[in-house]
């Protein structure tokens, strides 16, 4: 049984003892409903003043056993109480203790500031493609969903600078600006930017205003999700073939095509070869859609005699099982 259901059977048995104390004391001695509380309440507690006390024996023998049941219950309810703080406390300092040092061991990672609806989805996201990251929230309920979900998160405010560092914010990677408004999504962007000039930085845009302002403040790329929500919707009227193309190569739980970026080192075994000598088309059954260079030039459709450098970041197009097997080569070569 777990200690919340025991403390709330002991309070529901210490309430009835309360009400049959002061029902007991009302019908058998003829006191008010009042004075019958407040000699119950004086009994259990062991206070005992002595301005009301049982004068027949029927009442003494039913204070007698009041006093037998009612104070061995209330103080196993204090003590389970008391127990109950206690060791909250205990797991969430012991808690707390056990995510610092998961964080502290993290390098190249993400930070996740807020996780509401769009934070959550980025997430998700992150967790099934086995990418670290930290969130960072204060919210009580989004926290016990954050520990239901079993994502590393540190609590307290992101637009603090102490509490961007104990993320881990100067070993990070980048960071997903997703707070509910405009102005603490810049706050967090100028501080992320000083404290780490090199990160990559990720942001929500409430308004369309905004976007110039977040960029000029120092984000990498700033996404609105109203934007690409209404283009969607407009897409599925206009273009809904093109659409369903999109959702097929995007959704993750897609079984028929993917769309997938993947990264060219020094040692690939592709890097050096033109698309033809490398063939990715032949051996994997990839389409590569296009290319983005090291200086971030985007090649769609390349052509067959384009040779794959180190940096350049191949945009393939294939079955899901095909591309994780590209990918794994690209990584384990």
């Amino acid at each position: 049984m777990i200690p919340t259901k025991k403390l709330r059977i002991a309070a529901l048995a210490l309430i009835s003892i309360f009400m049959i104390g002061t029902l007991g004391f009302h019908f058998i001695e003829g006191w008010s409903l009042t004075d019958s509380l407040y000699t119950t309440v004086i009994t259990l507690s062991t206070v005992g003043y002595g301005d009301f006390y049982p004068e027949t024996a029927a009442g003494r023998l039913f204070t007698v056993v009041l006093v037998i049941f009612g104070v061995g219950t209330m103080l196993y309810t204090i003590g389970l109480l008391t127990e109950t703080m206690v060791d909250a406390r205990f797991r969430s300092l012991m808690g707390r203790g056990k995510l610092e040092k998961m964080i502290k061991k993290l390098n190249r990672h993400y930070i996740i500031c807020g996780c509401g609806r769009i934070g959550y989805l980025i997430c998700k996201e992150l967790s099934q493609e086995k990418i670290d990251f930290v969130v960072i929230d204060d919210n009580p309920e989004i926290i016990q969903k954050i520990e239901e979900e079993g994502f590393i998160y540190y609590k307290g405010n992101a637009t603090q600078d102490k509490i961007l560092i104990a993320a881990g914010i100067k070993r990070a990677r980048g960071i997903v600006c997703a707070l509910p408004s405009d102005a603490q999504n810049l706050y967090v962007i100028l501080t992320a930017k000083e404290l780490n000039p090199d990160i990559y930085i990720l942001s929500r845009s409430e308004e369309i205003e905004s976007e110039h302002r977040l960029l000029r403040a120092g984000a990498d790329r700033v996404i609105s999700p109203y934007v690409l929500g209404g283009m969607r919707m407009a897409m599925a009227i206009s273009r809904p073939a093109m659409l369903d193309f999109i959702e097929i190569t995007t959704r993750r739980q897609s079984l028929e095509l993917r769309m997938e970026e993947i990264d060219i080192g020094e040692s690939s075994p592709v890097s050096g070869k033109s698309l033809e000598e490398s063939e990715i088309r032949q051996r994997y059954g990839l389409i590569i859609v296009a290319v983005k260079k090291d200086s971030g030039q985007m090649m769609f459709n390349p052509m067959a005699s384009y040779v794959i450098s180190k940096g350049d970041k191949l945009i393939a197009l294939g079955e899901d099982k095909n591309v994780s097997l590209f990918a794994q080569a690209c990584i384990s070569a």
